[in-house]
C-alpha cells in the first residue's frame, strides 16, 4: 500500500497515526519531494471514480495563487491532470493506493472501510 503525504501537513500527520494505530503496513512517499507522475494520477482518478476536481488541493496556497477555482471549469482533464503532475503541493493529501482502491483526503470511516 502506498500512503502519499506532505510531513507537516495535520491531516497527513492524523492519517499516518492511525495507519499505526491499525498497524497497516504502508510505503511513505514525501509528495513534494516525489511528485505523482501525470500517468500515476490519471490511473488514479480513474481507479477512484472520483471527479478530478476531489484531487485539487483546494485549500492550499498555490491553487489560490493561481486562482484555480476560476480555471479549472474551463480545462479539459488531460490539462488538470498536466496541472496536477507539476507540483505535488497541487495535490490533495494523503492519498493512499491500495490495488485498485484509491482514497483522497483523510476521512476515517472511509479509511475503515476500504484499508480493514
Amino acid at each position: 500500500m502506498l500512503f502519499i503525504c506532505y510531513p507537516k501537513c495535520s491531516t497527513c500527520k492524523k492519517a499516518k497515526k492511525w495507519l499505526d494505530e491499525q498497524n497497516i503496513k504502508y510505503t511513505e512517499r514525501h509528495i513534494a519531494d516525489d511528485n505523482p507522475s501525470y500517468n500515476e494520477l490519471n490511473d488514479w482518478y480513474k481507479k477512484s471514480g472520483l471527479s478530478l476536481r476531489k484531487f485539487f488541493n483546494t485549500s492550499g496556497m498555490i491553487y489560490r495563487e493561481m486562482k484555480l477555482k476560476d480555471k479549472l471549469p474551463n480545462m479539459s482533464e488531460e490539462e488538470q491532470l498536466k496541472l496536477l503532475s507539476t507540483d505535488g503541493m497541487l495535490v490533495k493529501r494523503p492519498l493512499v493506493i491500495k490495488g485498485d482502491t484509491v482514497l483522497v483526503g483523510f476521512k476515517e470511516d472511509d479509511w475503515k472501510e476500504n484499508l480493514i
